[in-house]
């Protein structure tokens, strides 16, 4: 057993990393900001034994402590990540601050890996699929920091003598996603019977369901290299109006559906794929999990959560 230390534990990456590491017999250190309402993504584990959740805001990080024993450190906590807040500069220079703090609490912990949670926002506008050495040049203000975050990770964990790998997630969905973000409001909506509004859904992308991009997080943590960065995907893509209508044609097949009616957002990527075959080939990682069957299982916690009125 290997016990790692996670922050960010009540996203929904967060949930499924603590999900799947008890799932392999892992003690798990959930590091939660105080008075979380999304502690309710953990309610179903906490009764686990393996499980110690840890209250900390992402400003005290610098005074986090743990018991001795901790092999991993995977970080994924941080703040301002919504659409509103993606050039709040200021905000995202504090971020940087909070992963070296992270660095730091790793190496008091004794672990031998630490694990950051990077973005594709990082490498900006591209047409090719997306390894670790791919030229990044981000637009955003959140892709600036996820890329400087993940330079001076790399750089104090070296000082420290710990292993690091950085990671770029592309597009995870599932249980515990974001209200606002399109794969839950489609599903609301098809369930509610009414038509969604969409972009034009030009984009080519490159989705995965949460409990593999957990799988990859901790495959990292456990046979990833030093010093490489993983990007986190399933490794196939296709246009995004056809996951679209993949949705639509497993939650509600007779609803039309509103393509063209909304603009894209600022700095709109329009193509993600994710190159998969360093962490296949470092750590043996493959996705498991068909975006269909992905898709029917995020329905039906979507239904369950509209149908509690809790989404």
């Amino acid at each position: 057993m290997k016990n790692i230390i996670l922050t960010g534990a009540t996203s929904m990456i967060g949930a499924a990393i603590v999900k799947e590491a008890l799932a392999q017999n892992k003690n798990v250190a959930a590091v939660v900001r105080k008075n979380s309402p999304q502690i309710k993504n953990l309610q179903n584990l906490m009764e686990n034994q393996n499980l110690r959740v840890i209250e900390c805001d992402i400003h005290d990080y610098k005074n986090l402590v743990f018991d001795a024993g901790y092999y991993a450190f995977i970080h994924l906590a941080w703040q301002s990540t919504g659409v509103d807040f993606r050039d709040d500069v200021y905000a995202h220079v504090n971020n940087i601050t909070y992963t070296l703090d992270a660095v730091h609490a790793a190496h008091r912990a004794g672990c031998n890996a630490f694990v950051s949670a990077g973005s594709q926002a990082e490498y900006g506008l591209v047409s090719e699929k997306l390894s670790g050495d791919t030229v990044c040049n981000p637009e955003s203000g959140y892709g600036v920091a996820k890329y400087a975050a993940g330079k001076m990770a790399r750089l104090a964990a070296s000082q420290l003598g710990i292993r690091y790998c950085h990671t770029r997630i592309l597009s995870t969905y599932g249980e515990g996603m974001d209200g606002k973000s399109l794969v839950i409001y489609l599903i609301k909506t098809l369930l509610k019977g009414e038509k969604p509004s969409l972009t034009k859904c030009e984009q080519i992308w490159d989705f995965m369901y949460a409990r593999d991009t957990a799988r990859a997080m901790l495959a990292a943590a456990e046979n990833g290299v030093d010093g490489k960065t993983y990007p986190i995907g399933s490794g196939n893509a296709k246009t995004l109006r056809e996951y679209v209508e993949m949705i639509r044609d497993i939650i509600n097949p007779s609803i039309e559906i509103g393509f063209g009616e909304k603009e894209y957002y600022p700095h709109q990527p329009m193509f993600l794929c994710a190159d998969i075959n360093e962490l296949r080939n470092d750590t043996g990682f493959e996705p498991a999990t068909g975006f269909e069957d992905g898709i029917r299982m995020t329905a039906d916690w979507v239904k369950s959560r509209l149908e509690e009125n809790r989404i």
